[in-house]
């Protein structure tokens, strides 16, 4: 008997031996799962945590990229005005040059001006093998009446593009740009336009987009030709036109003080001065870096004068005539001298509104871009070449 209470014992004493160690072990895996949890959360936090940081400094390098990028481009803005300032104190340093201590025959004198006019003219002619004029106009389409009297609407001159630009009034910083001009055909009013903020107001109606730039005229104490990138909607560079006294260019667009042009062979400007006060004149200039190339001084006089425009390295000046309603160009200037008054084709613009405040040239198309009191209406040109005439 009393060896089966012993036995009892020792039994009961090994079920609360082997209970407690259960109860030990089941207390080290609720321990052991309170840190697992713990470790997965701290895990989690630290991985969202480096997910975060990683957008911060993707984030961060696509904004220096950006810097760098805009930094690229001022030092090659401010290269390209450095460049232009030694090719000035040049020019400036050729026409300041000491007075020669010796007497120069006068017949060597004008040799020397004869070469160098032919050498201006040699090297002019090499920049385009261009040789169109007008003919006369095929046709005129009157597309809307948008805008106030006076203004601009073009087409950007780049080959592949269709974009419209609208330069609305002869005091403004706003483009309203469209798609095509279809868009702009449906559009109510410049409802459907994407406007495009400048940094300064323009001045008058003389501008221009050429290669997916606007290129305006800005006019303070200085005059000032800017080209503005509308891609990325800065200013890729800017420079004061190199004369002074300005006057209106022409008598019945007084707020025109320098119009701008694009033709087969690039940029130009028409201007004129106190100067040469009863005439026009014309430059070429560089698109790229705003430098005036070669400048002339025209025989085509700014009274009565609306607009004008260039083709081919010629000047066409629209006139207001006599007859009510109708307008023609009325002189012609050729750098190439290829063309004079007496042998260009008389060009009638047919019954019109007003008098045109702007004429734009579009070469691809051949096509003139012309604002008439508020109206825009395109001309269709027949051309021949200048040897026929």
């Amino acid at each position: 008997m009393r060896g089966l209470v012993v036995l009892v014992t020792l039994a009961c004493l090994a079920s609360a031996q082997h209970q407690a160690l259960i109860d030990y072990l089941e207390r080290r895996l609720l321990a052991i799962e309170d840190r697992i949890s713990l470790w997965h959360e701290q895990t989690t936090r630290y991985a969202s945590e480096l997910r975060e940081l990683k957008q911060q400094m993707v984030s961060q390098l696509e904004t220096l990229d950006k810097e760098k990028e805009t930094l690229r481009m001022n030092l090659d803005s401010v290269g390209t005005r450095v460049d232009r300032v030694e090719r000035e104190m040049d020019y400036l340093e050729t026409q300041n040059g000491a007075q020669p201590c010796v007497d120069v025959d006068d017949k060597l004198i004008e040799q020397e001006v004869t070469l160098v006019k032919e050498k201006q003219r040699a090297k002019y002619s090499k920049l385009s093998d261009c040789s169109d004029m007008i003919s006369s106009i095929k046709a005129m389409k009157i597309l809307k009446r948008a805008g106030g009297p006076k203004g601009t609407w073009t087409k950007d001159t780049n080959r592949g593009s269709g974009k419209i630009y609208v330069f609305n009034g002869t005091d403004e910083d706003t483009i309203h740009e469209f798609a095509s001009v279809q868009d702009f055909t449906r559009s109510q009013g410049l409802s459907l336009s994407q406007n495009l903020k400048l940094p300064s107001a323009w001045r008058g109606t003389g501008h221009v987009v050429f290669n997916n730039h606007a290129y305006y005229i800005k006019q303070e104490e200085e005059m000032m030709v800017v080209k503005y990138n509308i891609k990325n909607g800065s200013v890729t560079d800017s420079a004061v036109f190199p004369v002074q006294d300005h006057m209106p260019v022409y008598g019945l667009t007084p707020e025109t003080v320098m119009d701008l042009a694009v033709d087969e062979e690039g940029l130009w400007a028409i201007y004129s001065t106190r100067q040469n006060d009863k005439h026009i004149s014309l430059a070429k200039m560089d698109a790229n870096s705003l430098d005036i190339e070669q400048m002339w001084d025209t025989n085509c006089p700014r009274e009565n004068a609306e607009a004008a425009f260039v083709i081919c390295g010629t000047l066409y000046v629209v006139y207001n005539t006599k007859q009510p309603g109708r307008s023609r160009v009325q002189c012609v200037f050729d750098v190439n001298d290829m063309v004079t008054n007496e042998e260009a084709p008389l060009v009638y613009f047919p019954k019109r509104y007003g008098a045109h405040s702007s004429l734009k040239y579009n070469p691809q198309e051949q096509l003139l871009y012309a604002w008439d009191d508020g109206y825009q209406i395109l001309y269709k040109l027949i051309m021949k070449k200048k040897l026929e005439i």
